[in-house]
């Protein structure tokens, strides 16, 4: 499974971005994981197969929404009311398993990650 993350980039608070994370090969469940300077990784949102199943982060609830386009191979996390503290590294993430997983440990398969920085 190979994925490519894009969409990243400096956008002012308040603000929209969309990611995108092109994925090949054969997976399940898909997620999205951020890593802001010197903090760990975070799981931020996570979808199953049939996206009849999502999971987010309280910190982004309301404000992010996790899709994905099998047709497409494609999974998108739109960003609304984009704040400071949402400025990370986002990764997407790929499993085996089925299911909206929170846990980084499920996630076997990751790509390279893209900027996302929100300025005042």
């Amino acid at each position: 499974v190979q994925l490519q993350a894009s969409g990243g980039g400096l956008v002012q608070a308040g603000g929209s971005l969309r990611l995108s994370c092109a994925a090949s090969g054969r997976f399940l469940a898909i997620a999205w994981f951020r890593r802001a300077p010197g903090k760990e990784r975070e799981f931020v949102a996570s979808i199953n197969w049939s996206g009849s199943s999502t999971n987010y982060v309280g910190s982004v609830k309301g404000r992010f929404t996790i899709s994905r386009d099998n047709a497409k191979n494609t999974v998108y996390l739109h960003m609304d009311k984009l704040k400071l503290e949402d400025t990370a590294v986002y990764y997407c993430a790929a499993a085996h398993r089925d299911g909206a997983l929170t846990s980084g440990s499920s996630y076997a398969y990751w790509g390279q990650g893209t900027q996302v920085t929100v300025s005042s």
